[in-house]
């Protein structure tokens, strides 16, 4: 207990983890009173797989009538959102809904947020950029495909608006979906890059909000009910337990997808990070990795990877303490504390090689020249510079974008 802290923990109505738990959720939906859903997915998971039948089947015989949206797709745009609100609510015929499934990864996931807003109304969603204004969206299930997003817990959608090229967020703690389901069967088949991908990406949401800005040094803009407030000791007993977790699985379930217990514990790997950072919120790592994202296009969990132990370096004297627990969790611990928090970015950046992810920005096919904009891109999400836990957050920005540029480490050999 630290007696500053200002604690405001959100997370789903109902976590419910575990092997087949999927065919738990017709029996809980009738139960709560449901009648009439949309089940968002893409055409794999409906095409693909027996999933979306098994579970409208089995809803319907309960009571449930369900409509299949099979139209999502990866970074989702403000133009297939208001595409699909125009044609859902043409099927429904005036209909009335009172749920919305998702089933997929992140991408699946941010569109049935959206969706839960856009629907009853039929209002496009850039009316809901930024603050949602009091709206209430439609009651949300996630089921989540990959042990990675988290977006199963947390409060915001992402989408890309292709007027402009960039990612608009729509965030407010009544996005955060009512029933998180977690059944790691839904993982088993994920091919190896996506797996690596997931993996690093719930990773960095876990050591990201362990090291992120206090809840007592947060800026929740007067906001009484925000939906991030900085790290306190309840999120990071999650995000301690996720880096563990990932410390044992990550590099197993990649390279052996068949091994059925690594998968289960990268399902609770990435729950339990999304526990941490869907309150706490995350800071450098995610902005640098945003810009890296726009200029490179390549993925999520990749361009955070890329960054990720040079926003670690940078961190080594801030929260020197912190790393030098995590420095314990690798089995990396000396009798030094400095000493053992540098170690930590240095192996962390092994760790991400052997997941065949590049390990420098050079590598990573960022041009010498664009480093610059890079910086002044990343500096832009302001909402996780102010949350970066340095004295000079735009100098560390420069210092950490160079340095991963050259792949240097202060605590390399």
């Amino acid at each position: 207990m630290r007696t500053e802290d200002l604690i405001h923990f959100c997370a789903p109505a109902r976590l419910i983890i575990g092997n087949g738990a999927r065919h738990q959720l017709p029996q809980l939906l009738a139960r709560l009173g449901y009648r009439s859903g949309v089940l968002v997915t893409d055409a794999f998971f409906a095409e693909k797989t027996p999933w979306v039948n098994e579970y409208t089947q089995a809803a319907e015989r309960l009571g449930i009538s369900t409509i299949v949206y099979a139209g999502g797709l990866p970074d989702p745009t403000t133009d297939l959102c208001d595409e699909a609100t125009t044609v859902l609510r043409k099927q429904l015929g005036g209909k009335q809904l009172d749920h919305v499934i998702a089933l997929g990864g992140g991408s699946n996931i941010d569109l049935a947020k959206a969706l839960s807003l856009t629907l009853p109304q039929g209002q496009p969603i850039t009316a809901f950029t930024g603050d949602i204004g009091g709206c209430k969206p439609l009651p949300m299930i996630a089921l989540p495909t990959t042990s990675g997003t988290g977006s199963e817990a947390t409060p915001g959608a992402i989408l890309l608006d292709p007027a402009n090229a960039t990612k608009i967020a729509v965030m407010d703690n009544a996005l955060r979906p009512h029933i998180a389901l977690i059944d790691p069967e839904f993982t088993y088949t994920c091919p190896p890059r996506v797996t690596a991908d997931a993996g690093i990406d719930a990773f960095t949401h876990a050591i990201e909000s362990f090291l992120t800005l206090d809840s007592a040094l947060f800026d929740r803009a007067g906001n009484p009910d925000p939906g991030y407030s900085g790290r306190s000791p309840l999120t990071m007993l999650f995000a301690k337990e996720s880096l563990r977790l990932c410390f044992d699985w990550m590099e197993r379930a990649y390279q052996h997808g068949e091994d059925t217990e690594a998968r289960v514990g990268m399902a609770y790997a990435s729950i339990y990070a999304a526990l941490s950072y869907g309150t706490a919120g995350l800071n450098a790592g995610h902005g640098i990795a945003y810009a890296v994202a726009g200029q490179t296009h390549k993925s999520h969990g990749s361009t955070n990877a890329v960054m990720l132990p040079y926003v670690l370096d940078a961190l080594c004297h801030t929260r020197q303490s912190e790393l030098a627990e995590i420095a314990g969790l690798m089995g990396l611990a000396t009798s030094c504390p400095e000493e053992s928090a540098r170690k930590v970015p240095v192996e962390v950046r092994a760790m991400i090689g052997r997941l065949d992810i590049p390990t420098d920005l050079r590598a990573f096919g960022i041009q010498e020249q664009m480093l610059e904009a890079l910086v002044t891109d990343a500096l832009a999400v302001t909402r996780l510079v102010k949350a970066f836990p340095v004295a000079d957050a735009a100098l560390a920005y420069r210092q950490i974008v160079q340095s991963a540029w050259e792949g240097r480490l202060s605590g390399q050999p």
